[in-house]
């Protein structure tokens, strides 16, 4: 006698029914690919504006910063001439408060020439 196996067609199948399990499979569920580009495209939107506004952000310290320095620079402007200011009335004052201005006599119009 030959020793014979038994199999049934449902055994050779792919999918075997057994306890407690499901015979059905499901297909994973992912993301399209329109999705997947409308997802990238914000995500580079998002960083672009991100990145806009820290520019804008330098971009206002640079003006700031000029404005400043220009101020600076109208200041030590008008130190300098306040300076020039000082010493010529500082040496009006001695000037007049000296002994050799004291001995000299003061101008007076002698006359206009006539023609």
């Amino acid at each position: 006698m030959q020793n014979q196996t038994y199999t049934t067609r449902r055994m050779n199948t792919t999918t075997s029914f057994v306890r407690n399990r499901n015979t059905v499979r499901h297909a994973k569920k992912s993301l399209g690919s329109i999705s997947q580009i409308v997802i990238v495209s914000m995500l580079t939107l998002v960083f672009g504006l991100i990145y806009v506004a820290e520019g804008t952000k330098a971009t206002s310290f640079d003006y700031e910063i000029s404005s400043v320095e220009s101020e600076i620079s109208e200041m030590n402007a008008k130190k300098e001439d306040l300076a020039v200011e000082k010493a010529r009335l500082n040496s009006v004052a001695a000037a007049k408060s000296s002994t050799v201005a004291a001995s000299m006599e003061d101008a007076t119009v002698a006359g206009y020439a006539t023609e």
